[in-house]
């Protein structure tokens, strides 16, 4: 069973680009060094690593809300037209059973629900003519719904 959602106000992860999760299931080899691969963690092993460019955003991103103490909060939910759905959103709460991983300056949190489901995922962020947002290249992804936004 999945956590409810956290009761204080969501601020959902945005851009001026428009906000896009997508699994990018077709992309395993993101060429991480292994500083990148395993994080500076604590609470457990690692679940989900940032590439450089995801780093890069979201610290960009964290900065623009002008707030101390937020992280990333990576979370799969119940939803969508393949059963799971991707959620992230700045948080400042951090429960003891979360996992936690610092990229560059910023800290993910994962809650143990969503640790199964993530476990080995890698978050990128693309700026192209074609599409700009964060993917999500999850190796627990049997397979994606056209949109990319959900996954069984």
């Amino acid at each position: 069973m999945l956590p409810a959602p956290p009761a204080a106000p969501i601020r959902p992860v945005a851009d001026p680009a428009g906000f896009c999760i997508s699994s990018l299931a077709r992309i395993r080899a993101l060429g991480l060094s292994s500083q990148q691969a395993l994080g500076n963690h604590s609470r457990r092993a690692v679940v989900i690593t940032l590439t450089d460019k995801a780093s890069d955003k979201v610290s960009e991103l964290i900065e623009a809300e002008n707030e101390e103490g937020l992280s990333l909060r990576v979370a799969v939910r119940p939803g969508g037209c393949s059963g799971f759905s991707y959620e992230m959103y700045f948080d400042t709460d951090v429960a003891d059973s979360d996992t936690t991983a610092t990229f560059g300056a910023v800290q993910v949190v994962v809650d143990p629900s969503s640790a199964m489901l993530l476990e080995g995922a890698t978050l990128d962020y693309s700026d192209s003519l074609q599409s700009a947002g964060f993917s999500i290249d999850n190796p627990n992804a049997q397979r994606t719904c056209g949109c990319g936004q959900s996954f069984s």
